[in-house]
């Protein structure tokens, strides 16, 4: 049995609708000839739904080491609480996190996730929390997060059927740095020309409200408005001016934390409790950690790793002043 080392993965790629090719732009090697909209960088799902039911499952396939070409679970299974540390897997035994890249070359669906109280009373449905870190938006871009103060439930519905429920939404500028949290029963949809990196609880139960004219896709209007916050969404943060690191988001389910160093030097990576994974949007530099088992890993931008938890000891070496990673602890 090999000792716990840095996993790298084999992306899943999507084609969407709604998708593009911009994931090349931030190092991605696309298939050819298709919208890719997500790239799942890391996944362990059983099932896969857009409304509830059973779908296809998603298991990312390790790509470096001893484990190569091996499932994520087998690297659970194989390596056990030196693997998770504190953290825990779902009910299933599944990997807690979903990590992802988006490219919406047009508007995503207005769509909402199962609120607590509508996953307790339907055990096909599951809570999804998920963040948005903006990596790239063009001019006038927009995301749409939440509901706008005073309008009803019923006045919601009714724009639905009259197709003016956008203007119901909470439009917010897109901004690259920023990043937004978006609890379960958000209503929310990531405008067109925003790409971004999404951390998410491991659920793909999604509730369409909205399409924008799109035919051929259904919509889930009463299982939403069963979902529906109509309060104010989490404000979006950011680092501050002349800040290099620090903690984004904090939920429940996982901490983001940023950093972007101001010049070529080892980045420790503060690997506690749970494992830790790490995006490097931008830049170049190589991983390197106490395990014995696998040498330094070079990383490029667009690569997603995940340190186990006894990797206490690990940090990534950036080569220059443009370098931006994004830090999930489970």
């Amino acid at each position: 049995m090999s000792n716990p080392y840095p996993l790298l993965f084999r992306p899943i790629y999507k084609d969407k609708v709604w998708g593009g090719r911009s994931l090349e732009k931030i190092g991605k090697s696309l298939p050819p000839a298709l919208n890719i909209g997500e790239a799942w960088e890391l996944a362990d799902l059983d099932a896969t739904s857009v409304s509830g039911g059973g779908g296809g499952a998603a298991h990312s396939i390790i790509d470096n080491g001893p484990l190569a070409a091996k499932p994520l679970r087998d690297a659970m299974r194989t390596w056990g609480p030196s693997f998770m540390g504190t953290a825990k897997p779902t009910s299933s035994g599944a990997f807690p996190l979903l990590v992802k890249f988006l490219d919406a070359r047009e508007n995503l669906s207005v769509q909402v996730h199962p609120s607590p109280a509508y996953a307790a009373a339907h055990r096909d449905a599951h809570l999804k929390t998920e963040s948005w870190y903006i990596l790239a938006a063009e001019p006038g871009a927009v995301i749409y997060k939440g509901v706008k103060p005073g309008v009803s439930r019923d006045a919601f519905a009714a724009h639905i059927k009259n197709n003016s429920v956008a203007d119901d939404m909470i439009a917010i500028p897109a901004v690259v740095g920023e990043i937004h949290n978006l609890p379960s029963g958000t209503c929310h949809a990531l405008g067109a020309g925003v790409l971004v990196a999404e951390i998410q609880t491991p659920s793909d139960t999604t509730f369409r409200v909205f399409d924008w004219g799109r035919v051929g896709r259904e919509l889930h209007i009463d299982q939403a408005l069963a979902c529906i916050d109509f309060g104010p969404a989490p404000q979006g943060s950011r680092l501050a001016p002349g800040q290099h690191r620090g903690r984004l988001v904090t939920t429940d389910f996982y901490t983001i934390e940023e950093a972007r160093p101001t010049r070529a030097q080892r980045v420790p990576l503060h690997v506690t409790g749970g494992p830790t994974i790490l995006m490097l949007l931008r830049g170049d530099g190589s991983l390197e950690s106490n395990s014995n088992a696998h040498a330094a890993v070079p990383l490029r931008a667009g690569q997603t790793a995940l340190l186990p938890a006894t990797l206490t000891s690990s940090s990534v070496f950036v080569a220059g002043n443009d370098a931006t990673l994004l830090l999930t602890g489970v």
